[in-house]
């Protein structure tokens, strides 16, 4: 259920995006100023989440509170993933522009399908690493856990460095 729900959320966030795109953004994210905004926020935020993950590393456990589970709005929370991820908003600036534009030949008609397409696409994979998770962590030790999240956390700060080196580079060449 948790990865449907935050697949859900996260098709709200899309839809809202694609509705922007077909009325006018796509030339704003296409911009070099937005670049340098999505890498540097984005490689921050994942500096901080990956600083964060490793900070929590002693304290993480395999033993969750089916309380606290159902306590979180899930949708929201594949919202809030989804617009703080510097790569979604950077593959919608690349690729996902392109894909707008192709199936904008086909008329809304033509972005209905591609955007359900998509969509189901996400949700599919992601309904598969849900089922994945839920079945596998019988597998996991708190040990091993920690192990996986530490690693985790370590490709967040290179991702971070990468998007941060992307931007500051970019602003060095427009300079």
């Amino acid at each position: 259920v948790t990865g449907p729900l935050m697949i859900f959320g996260h098709g709200i966030l899309e839809l809202v995006l694609v509705v922007a795109l077909i009325s006018g953004l796509a030339p704003i994210l296409a911009r070099d100023d937005v670049f340098i905004l999505i890498s540097l926020t984005g490689g921050t935020v994942l500096l901080w989440m990956g600083l964060s993950m490793l900070r929590s590393l002693p304290e993480l456990t395999l033993d969750f509170q089916a309380e606290h589970e159902k306590s979180r709005n899930l949708v929201v929370m594949g919202v809030v993933l989804s617009a703080i991820n510097p790569y979604w908003l950077i593959w919608w600036a690349s690729i996902g522009i392109g894909y707008i534009m192709h199936s904008m030949k086909f008329g809304l008609i033509g972005v209905a399908a591609f955007f359900l397409g998509h969509i189901l696409a996400d949700l599919t994979w992601y309904c598969i690493i849900s089922f994945g998770v839920a079945k596998g962590k019988r597998f996991f030790t708190d040990s091993s856990y920690r192990k996986l999240i530490g690693g985790c956390a370590v490709f967040l700060l290179v991702f971070s460095c990468w998007f941060l080196y992307g931007g500051i580079d970019k602003v060095i060449h427009l300079a």
